[in-house]
């Protein structure tokens, strides 16, 4: 894998984790509980960044 290519998805690896950050600490700032409701977006945008790029980057990569 090239260099180009990992530091994009750390790039992108870091701002997802820093707007989770801020989400969950906005939640707690509030004393709002962590429920499902808030779960689920963080879950789903994940499953949406994170599959295209494995299937992209790292399947590829193993011959498959």
């Amino acid at each position: 894998m090239k260099g180009a290519i990992i530091f994009r998805l750390v790039c992108i690896l870091l701002l997802w984790l820093f707007f989770c950050g801020w989400l969950l600490t906005r939640y707690a700032q509030t004393d709002t509980p962590i429920n499902l409701r808030t779960l689920f977006p963080l879950v789903a945008s994940a499953i949406i960044i994170f599959v295209p790029l494995y299937k992209k980057y790292f399947r590829k990569s193993s011959g498959k």
